[in-house]
């Protein structure tokens, strides 16, 4: 019998995307319809920060798929089309344009939107943030020899547009609230290699710094004003301090909302035929024991593969791990797990050499490893972390014992 079922994915990126691919792959043959508020096909982000910045090349690999796949798989993409509510008694989504569209089962794949700052100044032209193709267009087109850049944060996107800020030739100055950048993340000592590494490519890295207001003359951005009163001169300022989850058209839907859309392990909202998935979903995880809700990009592209057997009453997989990584000049880095700035940490390898993996412990059991311009390690650490094993410091911290070896 034909699938008369229509399913309606709201949200235009890298898990929108995902979902619709798993929805085929596991058998749906209904309508489906994936609702993308940006212009473009769906996309992943981790270009916008890397190469595709630095470059300007390479966006068409970007696009997880293009235009044929979306028509040989039957999926009705609107590039361009905002949701304006949901009503979830009629199961209809209403388009801003007020077209009603009915739906069986909704997945939101709203993601999230960079914070901005409630500052005096903070609406000049040349304050940029990043997370869209013409933002990083943007960007890039101030990013040149002789620019001054100031990087307002220093979390991962801030650290990455700051190396190729550096690389570009612009003088870089990053001002971050704590005493450390990613201190949160990572803890002091392995937060203090990214601090020097910045340093020594020239980076101006300031910590412990508050601002009171960005300066400007003639509607455009000049400076910075810290709270001592001093000026960082300026010609863009690019504000990189978090993202908020897009959470508005739950909340008003009345979905449950708490830091995210709340949803089981397998994306199940407070709704029984509203799903969630990626950036916006504030989801149980199993294995972790807790509620997590993780903005990157390896989240995107595998928890689809969950929510989505879900949404068709299927057996899934497990959740995978957070995993994220990051490339700053010379250095690459992989992250598993999720660790806390207070669990033990064990370093492995060379740490000043920048050649080196970091371990966080809780309770002699690894929580999350990081393995840095060290490769080809990935399915070791997470084995290390999925065995909940207590270990031995001082052989995790000897590179002469294999890590199968450690459990």
């Amino acid at each position: 019998m034909a699938d008369d079922r229509t399913f309606v994915v709201v949200g235009g990126g890298l898990a929108g995307a995902k979902a619709v691919e798993q929805l085929r792959e596991r058998g749906f043959e209904g309508r489906l319809v994936l609702l993308a508020g940006e212009q473009h096909l769906p996309y992943e982000r981790p270009p916008l920060s890397k190469d595709y910045l630095k470059t300007g090349e390479g966006l068409d690999d970007a696009f997880v798929h293009d235009e044929g796949w979306y028509a040989e798989h039957g999926v009705e993409v609107r590039t361009g089309t905002r949701v304006a509510s949901v009503d979830r008694e009629a199961h209809e989504v209403v388009l801003e344009a007020g077209e009603r569209l009915h739906y069986d089962r909704l997945l939101l794949a709203t993601g999230s939107t960079p914070r901005r700052l409630d500052l005096p100044g903070a609406d000049l032209d040349g304050v940029l943030t990043l997370r869209t193709i013409e933002d990083s267009d943007r960007l890039r087109a101030e990013l040149r020899e002789g620019r001054r850049v100031v990087l307002i944060g220093g979390g991962w996107i801030g650290l990455e547009v700051a190396s190729a800020a550096r690389e570009a030739g612009a003088q870089v100055t990053v001002l971050e609230a704590l005493d450390l950048p990613l201190v949160r993340v990572l803890g002091q000592r392995v937060s203090r290699v990214f601090a020097d590494l910045h340093r020594d490519h020239g980076v101006d890295l300031r910590t412990n710094v508050s601002i009171e207001e960005l300066t400007g003359e003639g509607g455009r951005v000049t400076g910075v004003r810290l709270s001592d009163g001093s000026v960082v001169d300026a010609d863009v300022v690019v504000v990189g301090v978090g993202a908020a989850p897009n959470v508005e058209l739950a909340k008003d839907a009345g979905l449950e909302v708490d830091n995210g859309v709340l949803a089981d392990a397998a994306g199940r909202t407070s709704d029984p035929d509203v799903f969630v998935v990626g950036d916006v979903a504030n989801v149980e995880h199993p294995f972790l024991g807790r509620r997590v809700r993780v903005e990157h990009w390896a989240n995107a592209l595998n928890q689809p593969q969950v929510v989505v057997a879900a949404m068709l009453d299927q057996d899934g997989p497990e959740p995978e791990l957070p995993f994220f990584f990051s490339d700053q000049y010379d250095l690459g880095l992989e992250y598993r797990g999720l660790g806390s700035p207070d669990d033990d940490v064990v370093i492995r390898g060379d740490l000043p050499g920048r050649e080196f993996m970091a371990f966080w412990l809780r309770g002699g059991v690894v929580t999350a490893g990081m393995n840095v311009n060290v490769w080809d390690v990935g399915d070791q650490v997470e084995g290390l972390i999925r065995s909940r094993a207590t270990v031995d410091p001082d052989r995790l911290a000897d590179s002469g014992v294999p890590l199968e070896n450690l459990t």
